[in-house]
């Protein structure tokens, strides 16, 4: 019988909807879903009665059979075993397909903003997921063999942290220094017990100089733990803190503003506007104001001004450009703190004098003299081609400058017996350039075995220039009494309790002495690191990098009462390298084994001008031989890492032990008892160092970060750590009196924190209200020389709390509450090391009122 017949086309869509699912392959699932068959079974039938009209019209009739009924199976539907390899492979596709993200709702919206910090948990923000330096570090920080703290905006936000200094000292395990033995007074800090005020980076290259930083451009600020040579280079021994900017995206326009309002004076207002000129290129920029004072502290201020801008430009999928420039200026009135009671004998117990009855609020030094100008100017431009999916290129091109300006007054040698204190002139003129390339390629591919490798290769070229000032007029004084003060040196007539020449009349002139000592360092790099994932059950990594690093000084010394020029040059050939070694025995968490070198070349924290504190003095007349080799440094780590509640909590624990071999120790030679061979005594007292000692510090380090539920988020860390000296090269006759120990061998390290702990915590009441506190704990810091607590001074440990209440008026505007220093705790962050040591008083309580706007 005859048959109607459908055009090909239809027929070939109507088999492959019917046929077997080996052809979904080719069309797709959507291709062959339940709509398309029907939509291909109307044509069908449009067809079939066109056709039959067609046939009734002009063709003799047709007669068509019904088709014959095929009999059906007894039981059509799928037995258990069919049931679950379905519903395995149902599952499976879910898996494969990308996660699509689940909406959340007010008042969580803005975590789905285009300013959201891109590297962190958008549903838990407190959580950071991913390092900046992603060639570098590949694997989220779950599977990275190394303690990393990062500190997100979000963090900073509700730390009210405006400063990288205020950032750093309310978390664990990091501590603060000063600026002694001729270095200058900065963001010093101490990573688990070691200096790294030059380890300090801007998206991942060296900001050298000892500057003074804000927060206004800040994304997140990453602390890695650990000698961090084979990814960042020469120091690093305890640690290196990485600053990661804000970036352009060309997600989405937006138009923020924050203005503060403080008890302490306070006026801030920052911007941050990101617009996107087209899908391919988007400009970001931001602005800072500030005028304030600081809580508890007399006459001291603090103003700030700057701006930043940045660009992405992605003109196709596989070239990305992007370039930044960074203006900061900070000045006002500096605090070199309050002075310290140190008794003559051993047996008496000293401390900062506002424990013995001096007001805290005292200000020691000369509103009419003393000043400072901190500032920064970085420009950077990145650019990044894939060539293949598998390959990634990228260069990094840094130029910046930046300046330490400054006249305080070091409140020093405080006598009971007539209640006065010497107001000891400082000054600095720093200006620091530095120009960097870093170029590396990044590859990926699987070995053959399981293991999918990410190589990344590199070189780099550092050019590092100083020029360190000072100003004359500051170094002998012979005005007392209530005569105008000249400024020409230590006015030696200070009260102790009542400073009285604050406001004194400033009659003299500023000058610098234009004698400057001038540092070149120029570093050549090379580096490769791998790391490698076998089905995310076992990882492997290493590294390894070779520094060509020299320095070069000149400058102004003195002999025989006239000023003499002088050189000082040293160059090394640095190899470090890293290995570490993670098990995944569940998705969610990870064991792991690290290893790690790192050294420190003479003259590396670059800010120095005495080799008694990591210089190189051009000039040292009486110990000319204070070249020595690199510090070194070997690091382990054991350590676990977890994610809970779903994967938004970050649980983390190590124990570590650093070691560092040939350290230098300062002392000074006063008489043929205490010469060495690197310090011969030349008939007058002289400070010098002596290498060759060794110390480790070991301890525990845990931390979290992230949501424990929906509304409640927490932040924070314990570190505990022991340190000691084991070798010591220093004579007894050369340590300071009254403490006169045989050597240095058994003392903890001077400037550490051994206990610390932070705990940032905030909870969401309603759609409304969100309350939050921080607590922070730091253990009694001893004083002492460049390595060992033997100068028998300390400040005590102490408690602060602070608190918050943010309050979100609607969805683009919020207001929020800060108190700092609740209870109004008297504490203070550094000692100086010095015979005659001060201490940096912490500001006083203070509240905030923060009105933001997000649009």
């Amino acid at each position: 019988m005859g048959h109607v017949v459908a055009p090909k086309s239809l027929r070939s869509i109507a088999a492959v909807g019917l046929a077997d699912d080996k052809f979904e392959g080719i069309f797709g699932r959507e291709s062959i879903s339940g709509r398309r068959v029907t939509a291909v079974a109307g044509l069908i039938a449009v067809a079939s009665v066109t056709g039959a009209e067609a046939q009734q019209s002009n063709l003799p009739p047709v007669t068509v059979d019904a088709p014959t009924a095929r009999p059906r199976p007894a039981d059509a539907r799928p037995n258990p075993e069919q049931v679950r390899a379905r519903t395995a492979l149902r599952r499976a596709a879910r898996r494969a397909q990308p996660a699509a993200a689940a909406p959340v709702p007010y008042p969580n919206a803005g975590e789905l903003r285009a300013d959201r910090n891109p590297y962190a948990d958008a549903a838990a923000p407190y959580k950071v997921d991913h390092l900046q330096a992603s060639g570098k570090f590949p694997e989220p920080l779950l599977n990275t063999p190394k303690t990393v703290t990062v500190l997100s905006k979000e963090v900073l936000e509700d730390k009210n942290a405006t400063s990288l200094k205020q950032a750093i000292l309310s978390t664990a395990g990091v501590t603060l220094g000063t600026g002694e033995g001729g270095n200058a007074f900065g963001d010093r800090f101490f990573i688990r017990g070691f200096d790294a005020r030059n380890d300090v980076f801007i998206d991942g290259v060296r900001d050298s100089g000892v500057s003074v930083r804000e927060n206004f451009f800040t994304e997140q600020v990453e602390i890695l733990r650990g000698p961090a040579s084979s990814f960042s280079g020469r120091g690093t021994s305890g640690g290196a803190i990485n600053i990661v900017t804000k970036q352009a995206t060309t997600e989405k326009s937006f138009y923020n503003m924050d203005t503060t309002l403080g008890t302490d004076n306070t006026k801030r207002v920052t911007l941050d506007v990101n617009q996107v000129i087209s899908p391919t290129l988007a400009v970001r920029a931001g602005g800072l104001f500030q005028d304030a004072d600081v809580a508890g502290r007399n006459y001291v201020t603090d103003d700030r001004n700057g701006g930043f801008v940045a660009a992405t430009w992605k003109p196709v999928d596989a070239v990305k450009f992007t370039g930044n420039y960074i203006h900061t200026e900070l000045t006002g009135i500096p605090d070199f703190g309050v002075p310290y009671y140190r008794p003559s004998t051993a047996s008496t117990a000293g401390g900062p004098f506002p424990d013995f009855g001096a007001d805290r609020n005292n200000f020691y030094g000369f509103v009419k003299r003393d000043f400072f100008r901190t500032g920064q100017d970085i420009g950077s431009f990145n650019a990044e081609v894939q060539i293949t999916p598998e390959l990634v290129v990228t260069n990094r091109f840094r130029d910046s400058r930046s300046s330490q300006n400054y006249i305080g007054t070091l409140p020093e040698s405080p006598s009971l017996t007539t209640a006065t204190l010497s107001a000891n002139p400082q000054s600095r003129l720093q200006i620091t350039d530095v120009l960097a390339n870093q170029s590396e390629a990044t590859y990926k591919f699987n070995d053959g075995v399981g293991f999918n490798h990410t190589v990344l290769a590199g070189v780099e070229f550092d050019r590092e220039r100083s020029s360190i000032d000072k100003y004359v007029g500051l170094s002998s004084e012979i005005t007392t009494g209530t005569s105008p003060f000249t400024g020409s040196g230590s006015k030696t007539d200070v009260s102790v309790f009542n400073p009285q020449f604050a406001e004194l009349p400033f009659t003299g002139s500023l000058a610098l002495a234009g004698l400057p000592t001038k540092i070149a360092i120029d570093t050549k790099s090379g580096y490769i690191l791998d790391s490698a994932n076998y089905h995310d059950l076992l990882i492997l990594n290493g590294g390894f990098r070779y520094d060509d690093y020299s320095i070069n000084t000149s400058g102004y010394g003195t002999v025989g009462g006239k000023s003499t020029f002088g050189r000082q040059s040293a160059e090394f050939g640095i190899p470090d390298f890293n290995l570490g070694l993670t098990l995944k025995p569940a998705p969610n968490g990870s064991v792991y084994v690290a290893y790690a070198t790192s050294a420190n070349p003479v003259g590396a924290e670059f800010d120095g001008t005495s080799s008694a504190y990591g210089g190189l003095a051009p000039v040292l007349a009486n110990s000319p031989n204070q070249i020595f080799g690199p510090e070194k440094n070997k690091a382990i780590e054991l350590g676990t890492k977890w994610e809970l509640f779903d994967r938004h909590l970050l649980l983390t624990g190590a124990l570590f032990q650093t070691n560092k071999d040939n350290a230098r120790e300062a002392f000074n030679v006063t008489g043929t008892a205490t010469q060495t061979a690197s310090c011969p005594y030349q008939g007058a007292t002289a400070s010098c160092i002596i290498a060759g000692s060794a110390y480790y510090v070991r301890g525990i380090d845990l931390g979290v970060g992230g949501k424990i539920t929906d509304k409640w988020s927490v932040f924070g860390g314990l570190v505990l750590m022991q340190s000691r000296v084991t070798q010591s090269n220093v004579p007894a006759a050369a340590m300071p009196a009254p403490l006169l120990y045989q050597t240095n061998v058994g003392r903890p390290l001077a400037n550490v924190a051994h206990q610390s702990f932070s705990l940032l915590t905030k909870y969401q009441l309603n759609d409304t209200w969100e309350l939050g506190g921080q607590g922070v704990y730091r253990s009694k810091i001893y004083g002492g020389t460049l390595l060992a607590a033997n100068q028998g001074t300390s400040i005590p440990g102490y408690w602060r709390f602070d608190a918050f209440a943010e309050a979100r008026i609607n969805q683009n505007w919020k207001v929020k509450l800060f108190v700092n220093n609740i209870f109004d705790k008297r504490y203070y962050d550094a000692l100086y090391q010095s015979a005659a040591p001060f201490v940096l008083e912490a500001p006083g309580r203070a509240a905030y009122l923060v009105l933001s706007a997000r649009y």
